[in-house]
C-alpha cells in the first residue's frame, strides 16, 4: 500500500473541488491532492456547447445513476446522470448559469439558523466568481475565472417566448440574477469565447500549472480514514492498487449530493442503525447523512412548431458536419448554443412569496429513441418545481464503495408538490396560447389536448415526470441534530473534515445549483485558509411582493 501526505485533500473535481483546488493551492507552501474517480475532460464534445448531447451518458463520462422505484411516478426508475470526469457535472451539464432568488438564501439564514448565509454576504463571490458578457455593475462580475455568457442565438421563437411572458401576465426580466429576478428572461450559461467553461477550465486548468497541486484521476476513493475523532486522509484505488493519502490538515469531500453522503456511511459516519444493516460498524452516529434529499422534479411540454425556424435541421448529418466545422475554425454558430437559452423564474400561484415555478425554453423538440436523441419541428418547455416539499435519501446498498447507492427522490410525494406541478402545466399552457405564439403554434405534443383535468395531468405527471438534475441537501448545513456540517461546512463531531458542494444546502435553491455551487465552494476556500470573508453588498431588487 502506496502512502503519501498532503496538507489537504479533495475527493471529488467537480463543480466545487475545481474551486476548492484552485484556491488552496494559491496559498504558497500548501500541498493540496484533489482525487476523481473519472478521466481528464479531453473529449472534444465536452467543450462544444451543443456536442456535450453526444456524450453526457457515456459511462466513461457518467455515474448514471438509476433511483429507486419511485413511489408516486407508477414505481419508475428515474434516470439520474451526474458528472464522473474532471469538471464534474459542470463538464455534461446544459451550462445553464442561475444563481437562485436571493430570498433562499436569506431563507438559510432566518429559518435555519445560518446567519453567515444570507444574500447579501453571498452575493460577493457570485460577482468575484464570474466573468459575464453583461459587464460590472452591482449584480455581476466582469473579471472572474468563469466565464457567463447571454444568450444570443437568434429564433422568432425565443422573441416569441420572451413576448408571451409579458403577454400572459408572469413578467419579463433582462436578467434573473440582476435586479428583477421574476419573469421569463434570455438566459445565461457558462461559456467563453464560443466554448463550455467548465469549472475545470475556469478553476482546475490553471491551477495544475502549479507544482503544490496535485491532481488523480481515475481515483476511486474507498473510505475516509479516522482515527480516532479525526480525519486523517483518504484511503482509495486507482490501476488496481490501494492508495492512502494522508492529510494533515483537512480531508475535504466534494463528490456531490449523493456520493458525498455515500462515502461518509461507507467510512462508518452516518445513521447507525442503518449502517449495521449493511455490515458497517458505526464510528460516528450522524442521523443526517443521506437524507432531506431534495431536487427540482421537471416535466417537459412539447409543442409543434407551424413554421420551419425551429432547429431540429441541425441534427441533418451534412448540417453537423458544417456545424462542427464552422465552430471548429471560428467558435461560432449553432454549435455554441446551449439550446435552453431562455427560460424564466415565475409563479404558479398568488400564494407563494417569490417565483416557484422554472421554464428552460428550447426552440427544438425531441423524443429519445433508445440512447440517440431525434430532434423534431417544434419547441419546448422544461416546468421546475422549484421548493418541493418532497424529500427523499441516499442509502447503501452493502459496505462496498463500487456499489450505487440506493437513491429515492420520493418525488410527487406531497399534496403540495402534485398540485404545483399541475398548476405548473396549466401556466405553461396559458403562455404558449398568448398572441406572440400564433403563427408558431401548432398542435400540442406533450401532454397533449386529451389531457385537460387535474386528474388527466396528475397521470401525465406521474408517467412523465424526470429530474433536472439539481440533487443536494444531503448533509445539510445546520445546528440540529439532522443537520451534518456547521455553518463553516465542518463534518459535526470529527475533526479535520468538511463536505463542500450541494450537499451542505439546507434547502434547495430556486434555480440551477452549478453557479450557487461554485460560491459556496469560494466561500469554504477563505473558511478553511483563515481568511476573512469578503464584505457584504447590499444590491437592489425588485420583488413583487404578495
Amino acid at each position: 500500500m502506496n502512502t503519501e501526505s498532503y496538507d489537504y485533500i479533495i475527493c471529488g473535481a467537480g463543480s466545487a473541488g475545481c474551486v476548492l483546488a484552485n484556491k488552496l493551492s494559491a496559498e504558497p507552501g500548501v500541498r493540496v491532492l484533489v482525487l476523481e474517480a473519472g478521466p481528464m475532460d479531453h473529449n472534444l464534445m465536452i467543450h462544444i456547447p451543443a456536442g456535450v448531447y453526444a456524450v453526457y451518458t457515456n459511462p466513461k463520462y457518467n455515474w448514471n445513476y438509476e433511483t429507486e422505484c419511485e413511489p408516486e411516478l407508477n414505481g419508475r426508475k428515474v434516470f439520474t446522470p451526474r458528472g464522473k470526469v474532471v469538471g464534474g457535472s459542470s463538464s455534461i451539464n446544459s451550462m445553464v448559469y442561475m444563481r437562485g432568488h436571493p430570498k433562499d438564501y436569506d431563507r438559510w439564514a432566518s429559518e435555519f439558523g445560518l446567519d453567515k448565509w444570507s444574500f447579501d454576504q453571498c452575493l460577493p463571490y457570485f460577482k468575484a466568481g464570474e466573468a459575464s458578457d453583461r459587464g460590472a455593475d452591482e449584480w455581476r462580475g466582469a473579471e472572474g475565472p468563469l466565464g457567463v455568457t447571454k444568450g444570443a442565438l437568434e429564433n422568432p421563437l425565443f422573441d416569441a417566448f420572451l413576448d408571451s411572458g409579458e403577454q400572459a401576465g408572469q413578467g419579463r426580466s433582462e436578467d434573473l440574477n440582476g435586479y428583477q429576478p421574476e419573469g421569463v428572461a434570455r438566459l445565461d450559461s457558462t461559456k467563453k469565447n464560443g466554448r463550455r467553461c467548465s469549472a475545470a477550465v475556469a478553476h482546475l486548468r490553471p491551477a495544475l500549472k502549479r507544482r503544490n497541486l496535485t491532481l488523480e484521476t481515475g481515483a476511486m476513493a474507498r473510505r475516509i480514514v479516522i482515527e480516532g475523532n479525526r480525519a486523517a486522509g483518504i484511503e482509495y484505488q486507482r490501476n488496481g492498487t490501494v492508495h492512502t493519502a494522508r492529510a494533515d490538515r483537512e480531508v475535504i469531500l466534494s463528490g456531490g449530493a449523493i456520493n458525498s453522503p455515500q462515502l461518509l456511511m461507507i467510512s462508518g459516519v452516518g445513521p447507525a442503525d442503518h449502517l449495521r444493516s449493511v455490515g458497517i460498524e458505526p464510528k460516528l452516529d450522524l442521523p443526517g447523512v443521506g437524507r432531506n434529499l431534495q431536487d427540482h422534479p421537471t416535466v417537459i411540454v412539447q409543442v409543434a412548431c407551424t413554421e420551419p425556424v425551429s432547429i431540429d435541421w441541425v441534427a441533418k448529418p451534412h448540417h453537423k458536419l458544417m456545424a462542427g466545422a464552422r465552430w471548429l475554425l471560428t467558435r461560432k454558430g449553432i454549435a455554441t448554443s446551449n439550446i435552453w437559452e431562455a427560460g424564466g423564474l415565475v409563479r404558479g400561484n398568488a400564494g407563494v412569496p417569490y417565483p416557484n415555478l422554472q421554464y428552460h425554453f428550447g426552440p427544438v423538440g425531441f423524443s429519445y429513441e433508445g440512447d440517440d436523441i431525434k430532434l423534431h419541428q417544434a419547441f419546448a418547455i422544461h416546468i421546475d418545481q422549484l421548493r418541493p416539499t418532497s424529500r427523499g435519501r441516499i442509502d447503501l446498498k452493502s459496505a462496498d464503495p463500487f456499489e450505487k447507492p440506493a437513491i429515492h427522490f420520493n418525488y410527487l410525494q406531497t399534496e403540495h408538490d402534485r398540485r404545483e406541478l399541475i398548476e405548473g402545466i396549466r401556466l405553461t399552457r396559458d403562455l404558449v396560447r398568448q398572441p406572440a405564439f400564433d403563427r408558431l403554434r401548432g398542435a400540442e405534443i406533450l401532454p397533449g389536448d386529451a389531457v385537460s383535468s387535474d386528474a388527466d395531468i396528475l397521470a401525465f405527471l406521474r408517467n412523465s415526470t424526470e429530474t433536472d438534475y439539481h440533487p443536494c441537501a444531503t448533509c445539510r448545513m445546520g445546528t440540529d441534530a439532522m443537520a451534518v456540517v456547521d455553518d463553516e461546512l465542518r463534518v459535526h463531531g470529527i475533526e479535520g473534515l468538511r463536505v463542500v458542494d450541494a450537499s451542505v444546502m439546507p434547502q434547495v435553491i430556486s434555480a440551477n445549483l452549478n453557479a450557487p455551487t461554485q460560491m459556496i465552494a469560494a466561500r469554504a476556500a477563505d473558511f478553511i485558509l483563515g481568511n476573512p470573508q469578503r464584505d457584504p453588498l447590499t444590491a437592489r431588487f425588485h420583488f413583487s411582493d404578495n
